[in-house]
């Protein structure tokens, strides 16, 4: 005697309604999520160039001086402890043949003074990546440094200007989203620029991968479809 057949139950309009709906509601979360982190990261940056200008600034208030740029003898009478500097000509610039010895002096001078927080002990040499102790480092771990220089993209020939180097490893839509909160969110105008991708003074540490702006069209743009993770940009003083 033949069995009846068992009818297969399958999935309802509403039960496939509600995992639709719970599925949704994931990817809405996952996605806000990725942004509140963006945010987050883009407002850590922010906050260190800010503190950072404030720094450089407070400096030159006090003493008259240009922070690493002052020569060590007389920054050490004015400051205790300190024991690099620079030579004294009211910029930053190669020193003893050293393109290192300012941009880094540059770090215990506003740290020894109270004007910055760390340990910094100068150098004549590019900080190495498992050093703490050279310079300050952004939130995705690149070295952020002071100089003055002209690696940076313009829409005609830069000119040398004392900057900040915002250190490498930053995603291109965390720069664009800086650069709407800070400037004009265009990678070649304003404070806040590109670093240019090749033969920056302070080598690799100072440049910035290429495909973090979109050229092609006018004016250029940071390439987000790129989706690039090794981007660096300077902010003017």
């Amino acid at each position: 005697m033949n069995k009846p057949h068992q009818l297969q139950r399958g999935f309802t309009l509403v039960e496939i309604a509600i995992v639709l709906v719970i599925v949704g509601l994931l990817l809405g979360g996952v996605l806000k999520g990725q942004e509140l982190i963006t945010s987050a990261k883009v407002r850590n940056l922010a906050d260190q160039i800010t503190s950072i200008g404030a720094a450089y600034h407070g400096f030159l208030d006090r003493y008259r001086q240009v922070p690493g740029d002052w020569p060590a003898t007389p920054a050490a009478q004015a400051i205790p402890g300190v024991a690099s500097g620079g030579n004294g000509n009211g910029r930053l610039d190669a020193v003893g043949g050293s393109e290192w010895t300012e941009p880094l002096a540059v770090w215990e001078q506003l740290a020894r003074s109270g004007f910055m927080q760390g340990n910094y002990v100068g150098g004549n040499i590019a900080p190495l990546a498992t050093q703490t102790d050279r310079a300050p480092r952004n939130t995705f771990n690149g070295f952020m440094l002071m100089t003055r220089s002209d690696d940076y993209l313009d829409v005609g020939t830069p000119s040398e200007r004392q900057l900040l180097v915002l250190g490498r490893g930053v995603p291109v839509n965390v720069m664009r989203e800086l650069d709407l909160k800070l400037d004009d969110g265009l990678p070649q105008t304003g404070a806040l620029r590109q670093s240019v991708s090749s033969g920056a003074a302070l080598g690799e540490l100072a440049q910035s991968a290429a495909e973090c702006v979109d050229s092609s069209v006018t004016p250029p743009v940071w390439n987000i479809a790129g989706n690039a993770q090794d981007c660096n940009g300077v902010m003017l003083y």
